[in-house]
């Protein structure tokens, strides 16, 4: 059993009974049944009942209408925001908030592309890969955290600079088809020519690889302190230890050097998009 997705289930539950509750709550102080708000915010009984129960993830229009049609003078808008976060697991919320006090980011990654770099038709591919399966809410979910991860590669201000090292075959296997798989490389190409980003690939044919025992990420705080993240299988930790990250420091500098260089990098990109024709 995957004890870290269990413990996830149980923060998000917390939080969408709590909402519940104080969503019955104000219908209740209102004077409305269920059938009742749900007529005046368009939604069904069952709907209205299943949020209030925690069973149901309110979407933020049905939170707004809510709060106006209860006259919660924000009580219900306000707990959007707790809401969308819930939706994420634990993990992706805490790796997010390490992403976002960044000021450096480096990645290794030798099985998929990095999750930064993923279309969303990449990323429901391989969630949809996962054994045993995912349920579809779970795999709604799991999509939607990591879509959500990549704002801080495309927002307008200030963001971190970043730099990935792919693995050739990361960017042969045809994840979600040979179609899924041409989108994937347009979007590594859009995002390599950003200014703060730096994409380079392992070849396969190199004899001494540094990353050859696997995945990892590296992250240089505002704080000035840097801390490494690994991920495999159903362990997923973050390394502080100041030895063990500068192993990992002198490992990624090693690979980036064994790596072909960004512009070599596009282009060997660029001709394998064209190889997907």
């Amino acid at each position: 059993m995957d004890v870290g997705w269990e413990a996830d289930k149980d923060d998000t539950a917390a939080v969408l009974r709590t909402v519940g509750k104080v969503i019955k709550s104000c219908r209740e102080r209102a004077g409305l049944r269920q059938a009742e708000l749900g007529a005046a915010i368009g939604y069904s009984e069952e709907q209205v009942s299943s949020v209030e129960r925690g069973r149901r993830v309110p979407k933020p229009e049905f939170m707004d209408a809510a709060d106006k049609a209860l006259s919660a003078g924000g009580l219900i808008s306000g707990l959007k925001k707790d809401v969308e976060e819930a939706r994420y697991p634990k993990k992706v919320r805490d790796l997010a908030k390490l992403e976002a006090e960044s000021v450096e980011l480096g990645a290794y990654n030798n099985s998929v592309v990095h999750g930064l770099l993923q279309t969303e038709e990449y990323a429901r591919a391989l969630f949809s890969m996962r054994r045993p399966p995912l349920s579809e809410d779970e795999l709604e979910q799991r999509v939607a955290a990591r879509m959500s991860r990549q704002e801080i590669v495309d927002s307008t201000r200030p963001c971190p600079v970043f730099s990935f090292v792919q693995d050739e075959v990361t960017l042969r296997r045809p994840v979600g088809g040979r179609m899924a798989m041409r989108r994937q490389l347009e979007r590594m190409l859009e995002v390599g020519r950003l200014r703060n980003v730096e994409i380079q690939v392992m070849p396969t044919e190199r004899e001494d690889h540094a990353g050859i025992d696997g995945s990892f990420r590296l992250l240089s705080l505002k704080d000035g302190t840097t801390v490494g993240h690994s991920e495999v299988q159903l362990v997923s930790g973050l390394i502080s230890d100041a030895k063990e990250v500068r192993i990992l420091e002198m490992r990624y500098g090693i690979i980036r050097a064994q790596a072909l260089p960004p512009q070599e990098s596009l282009a060997f990109i660029e001709k394998l998009r064209g190889e997907t024709c």
